[in-house]
């Protein structure tokens, strides 16, 4: 059974059509949308602010999303996928991202839509990350424009997978 736990009496909400794997952890003032799924060992701590996550959220393996108290919470928008071993901290992430597997992306960024951030990156404190793009490095920067055929062949290919994983447990 997965750990689901209130904290200072605020509890994870989360759609009946979410996958919830055996042993991720989600606690506190956690929101889910539809069609979500949460993998592997990942962990989202809503203890110390809220984190929000909009319809056809997955997180892989190893993830961990958590916020700041009392200044970062965490909002995460539709049709996002946040890779294996990836931690979002106190951040704002728009509809149709990719967050690659072991970045990280902290306090006070903003990933805009239609925007990749590409595997291992560190998109450090306060960064905003604009709309069609992707960033990658250590700090993370801006490598090029993204194009409607990633955007269709990553970003929606990716999310559109991981419903169909999660409905494979459901059965």
């Amino acid at each position: 059974m997965p750990v689901l736990m209130p904290v200072n009496g605020k509890s994870p909400q989360i759609p009946e059509d979410c996958f919830i794997a055996e042993n991720a952890t989600i606690v506190g003032d956690v929101t889910m949308g539809n069609q979500g799924s949460i993998w592997f060992s990942a962990v989202i701590r809503g203890d110390v602010n809220y984190i929000k996550m909009g319809n056809k959220v997955n997180v892989q393996d190893g993830a961990v999303i958590h916020a700041t108290y009392l200044t970062a919470p965490t909002n995460i928008g539709n049709n996002v996928s946040i890779g294996h071993n990836a931690l979002v901290h106190g951040c704002t992430i728009h509809d149709n991202v990719l967050i690659g597997m072991g970045s990280i992306v902290m306090d006070g960024c903003v990933v805009e839509s239609n925007s990749i951030i590409a595997a291992g990156a560190v998109v450090t404190k306060n960064t905003r990350v604009e709309a069609g793009s992707i960033y990658a490095g250590v700090p993370a920067k801006k490598v090029k424009d993204i194009s409607e055929a990633l955007i269709s062949g990553e970003i929606n290919r990716i999310a559109d997978n991981y419903i169909k994983y999660s409905s494979w447990f459901k059965e």
